[in-house]
């Protein structure tokens, strides 16, 4: 079990707008749970909003975003915006999807955290979000 503090890290993972395709999401919330996460999938076609009230909720150490429909220049942006007015600091936003290598960097330097292209061993991204959520998620 992945864990910090004495219990599970906690991810979030969800589908923004109004893509429909959620194998990608749901392999990803599988294998973070294999890896010894406790995943929250909110599931299909949520707003920016419903993303940030459901992961304070929960109380999660991570959001993560996949997203394949070409909005990840709107979409990160407003969660980061919503997260930065519910004082979500020690939270990370990671995602992963159809995103172009410069929109990628672009994201990062407003402060979204690594994003993954489609291809990118599961592995990675769970020791990416374990990695991220020991050095920074104040408890």
């Amino acid at each position: 079990m992945t864990t910090v503090m004495n219990r599970p890290i906690r991810v979030l993972v969800a589908k923004v707008g109004l893509d429909g395709h959620d194998r990608g999401a749901k392999i990803i919330a599988t294998a973070l749970r294999d890896a010894g996460m406790e995943v929250i999938y909110t599931g299909l076609r949520q707003t920016p909003e419903m993303v940030v009230n459901a992961a304070l909720q929960e109380d999660v150490d991570a959001i993560g975003i996949s997203i394949l429909s070409g909005a990840h220049m709107t979409v990160f942006p407003r969660i980061l915006e919503l997260m930065k007015e519910k004082q979500m600091h020690d939270v990370l936003l990671t995602g992963g999807g159809i995103i172009p290598d410069d929109d990628m960097k672009a994201l990062q330097q407003l402060g979204v955290g690594k994003l993954f292209a489609p291809g990118t061993p599961v592995s990675e991204i769970a020791i990416y979000i374990q990695e991220w959520t020991i050095e920074h998620r104040k408890f």
